[in-house]
């Protein structure tokens, strides 16, 4: 990854996945050192944790050229799966970029494996060899269709349900849309479902193994409404009362970035890149006066997501994706070139990453970094005299946006002048529609227009935070603490029967660990550093405060639970181990789950008492969709806030300057008179 003005060369795509030591600054020995926003990417690795770029490190901009070296006599031996491995005398920097037979290796390896997630490249070539197939051609042509043109074919990850579906090679079962205008660049042709018709892919080799014309349920009829580009070219108006609103900046931000690294309001992080992940928050702490820099986390990042469909009739119920794991959500994120939603002075990042092909994918302006206005910081007027004191919020903004199949999926950091840190992701896009017969309703949705309807379903988030809340690199001094809100008993010490508290419990271990969401008792969850004390001789801490939550609405057995054990509770807790990345394991493509996963690990049932803790936090939302939801979904909010629990001495958002028309107002002896009102006269 890189920024629009520090462009990664393709030296920049790593050879191999290095081990580099979790929380330690990675020093290089040379100062011929790689830039590496894509080194982030390809390797996995986390970038270093000093802020200061006076020692050389992976977050280094290249100085000068590496100068190349020629490659040595290579060998070659054969697995007894007949893909070749080229060996060599290791005389060049692990870093160097592959050679061409390198690369056709790799790509063999990866192929062979069956694991790897799907691809743009693929979803378009299993498309055309849909589309090429000559029994799906006739079945298409029996509902009316023989411009192929028309048609859409997204390719969904078969999941697990049977040993049908074991991971032996990648398969998918595609659902099928068609566009009603070949001649209309935005034509909504997920308004018009093919239903009655299995196909099965082989992803690997791109064949179809498995065709059936099940069932002739006819195409539903154009819907008028399906389209949502601007009015003139859907036949419609738009409103005309929406006036230019625009955010100046006449000194530039706030913010300064070097390379990686972001500095804010006495914030300061870096920012990387992931295939999967997309992006990844690292290194994140807060500059507090003489306490110095004081760490939060040493890495976050929103590590898988599942959507899961309540209609059990096919091929809905194959809908659970993980959109992640199965899909990644940074191969599937927008260039915001063509469009986006910031205001004010923004900062672009460009993504660079490594492809299923061995070949170096770049997003540009993929990650955009800006701050907003937002409203009240805090308050207050005396009401004997009439002062008052107030400050405007302001907050920084990291975020990129993804599209999968039909959905949209906003992913955003903000980071508080007040010390708070909020997850939040935006949803929209498209329904994911069903076709139905005349005279036919199901109760599993909601019918959208005539012969549509629109599943009942559920989005999932997982984050992944590996804190370190006052601790320096290498040190588990953090536990977590779960806090509930209980009513005092009626009694003497409750005599009128208006008394409530807070209880707090240590949780001491990781099946103890496996939490839910409780608006009832306001519960949330502290993380806090074992040795470290603010000035009343509490702990610090950071909580966990829960927004808007759901549970699997889907029975226990459900054969999409099997891959997602990890949906069961909204709070997991674990020790960091550096293979423990992903809740459903590495590969969730068809994977049974045997002994994988978030679910598996916590069987160990390791100590949390003190520890190097890390936070899976499970987060949904249920859509029972509505017709407003139709032809694109306005934009539903959902998240959680981090915020500091007895971390600062005071509130640290007291040192906010008055915003300048505040100072203008105060200049010209407005604001300082003192309000003789009613009140005061009576006093």
């Amino acid at each position: 990854m890189a920024s629009t003005q520090e462009k990664a060369t393709p030296c920049c795509i790593p050879k191999a996945k290095d081990d580099i030591n979790k929380k330690t600054s990675s020093s290089s020995s040379s100062t011929e050192v790689l830039q590496n926003w894509s080194l982030a990417v390809g390797s996995g690795s986390d970038p270093s944790e000093n802020p200061t770029p006076k020692t050389a490190s992976m977050a280094t901009l290249i100085r000068r050229p590496v100068e190349p070296i020629s490659d040595p006599p290579a060998t070659k031996t054969t697995t007894t799966k007949g893909i070749s491995i080229l060996t060599r005398a290791q005389t060049r920097h692990p870093l160097d970029p592959l050679s061409a037979a390198e690369i056709s290796v790799a790509v063999a390896t990866v192929r062979a494996a069956g694991a790897t997630p799907e691809d743009a490249m693929e979803y378009a070539e299993c498309e055309a060899v849909v589309k090429d197939f000559p029994p799906f051609r006739e079945a298409m042509k029996k509902r009316g269709i023989e411009d192929m043109d028309l048609v859409m074919v997204d390719p969904w990850c078969v999941g697990y349900h049977s040993n049908a579906d074991a991971p032996s090679r990648r398969l998918a079962k595609p659902l099928i849309f068609c566009r009603t205008e070949s001649d209309c660049p935005m034509e909504n042709g997920y308004a018009r479902p093919v239903e009655g018709i299995h196909v099965l892919v082989d992803m690997q080799n791109m064949v179809v193994i498995e065709f059936e014309d099940r069932k002739l349920v006819p195409l539903p009829p154009a819907d008028p409404l399906r389209n949502y580009t601007a009015g003139e070219t859907r036949g419609g108006v738009d409103r005309s009362d929406v006036k230019p609103l625009q955010i100046i900046q006449p000194e530039g931000p706030s913010f300064r970035v070097n390379g990686n690294f972001i500095e804010w309001q006495k914030w300061n992080f870096r920012i990387g890149f992931t295939p999967r992940e997309g992006l990844v928050i690292y290194s994140v702490a807060y500059v507090d006066g003489n306490r110095g820099r004081r760490p939060v986390a040493h890495r976050l990042s929103f590590v898988e997501m599942v959507v899961p469909y309540g209609d059990p009739n096919d091929p809905h119920y194959r809908k659970n994706a993980f959109d992640a794991g199965e899909d990644g959500l940074g191969k599937n994120a927008h260039s915001l070139k063509k469009g986006c939603d910031c205001l004010g002075y923004i900062k672009y990042f460009d993504a660079h990453f490594t492809n299923f092909t061995g070949g170096v994918e770049t997003i540009e302006n993929c990650v955009c970094l800006h701050e907003e206005d937002h409203g009240i910081l805090w308050k207050h007027q005396d009401w004997r005299t009439g002062l008052a004191e107030v400050r405007r919020s302001r907050r920084l903004t990291v975020s990129f946006i993804c599209t999968v199949a039909n959905d949209e999926y906003g992913f955003f950091w903000h980071f508080y002048q007040d010390g708070k840190i909020e997850a939040e992701v935006k949803l929209t896009g498209i329904l994911s529609l069903g076709a139905l017969q005349h005279g036919e309703t199901r109760k599993y949705g909601t019918i959208i227009a005539p012969g549509l309807y629109a599943p009942v379903h559920q989005h999932f988030f997982v984050a992944r935070m590996d804190m370190a809340v006052d601790c320096k690199p290498g040190e588990p001094f953090n536990q977590v603490v779960e806090v509930n809100l209980k009513v005092e008993e009626p009694g003497k010490d409750n005599v009128h029967n208006n008394a409530f508290y807070a209880e707090e419990e240590l949780l001491r271990s990781e099946l103890q660990a496996m939490r839910d969401c409780n608006p009832l008792t306001a519960r949330h969850w502290i993380i806090r550093n074992t040795r470290n004390v603010n000035r009343t001789g509490q702990l610090t801490g950071f909580k966990l405060v829960p927004g808007s939550n759901c549970l699997p609405l889907a029975d226990s057995e459900a054969k999409f639970l099997r891959r997602a054990a990890f949906l069961k509770h909204n709070l997991w807790v674990t020790p960091y181990a550096r293979e423990e990345m992903y809740p459903g394991g590495e590969f969730p493509n068809q994977n049974p789950r045997v002994g994988e996963g978030l679910a598996t690990w916590v069987k160990q049932n390791r100590s949390l008492e003190e520890a190097d803790i890390v936070l899976w936090y499970v987060f949904g939302v249920t859509n029972v969709p509505r017709l407003e939801d139709w032809p694109v979904m306005p934009v539903e909010h959902i998240g959680f806030m981090l915020m500091p629990h007895g971390f600062f001495n005071c509130s640290p958002a007291v040192d906010v300057p008055p915003s300048a028309t505040d100072l203008e107002l105060k200049d010209n002896d407005i604001a300082t008179k003192p309000i003789q009102n009613g009140i005061i006269a009576k006093l």
